[in-house]
């Protein structure tokens, strides 16, 4: 389990898995919190646009400065914030 993870939580596929379709991906996430995967998903976001978060905010519909906000309480709770590259 990655460190960006909740004790718990299903790790996402990997990008190659994008064939996927939601029927296939919904019930690997039965059991997880609607909150840890929002996690994971803006993390894992975050790391497929190379940190940045203007590009990760409009790939997720959020506005950056939700994503800022997503991105500041992720970082208080202790987990590791992909930096720009």
């Amino acid at each position: 389990m990655s460190q960006n993870s909740l004790a718990g939580a299903p790790e996402f596929p990997p990008p190659e898995s994008q064939s996927l379709t939601p029927h296939q991906i919904v019930p690997m996430l039965i059991g997880s919190t609607v909150e840890a995967i929002e996690r994971e998903l803006v993390l894992l976001t975050l790391t497929r646009c190379d940190g940045n978060r203007t590009r990760a905010a409009r790939v997720l519909g959020f506005s950056v400065r939700t994503l800022r906000n997503k991105i500041r309480q992720y970082a208080t709770d202790g987990l590791d914030i992909p930096a720009p590259s």
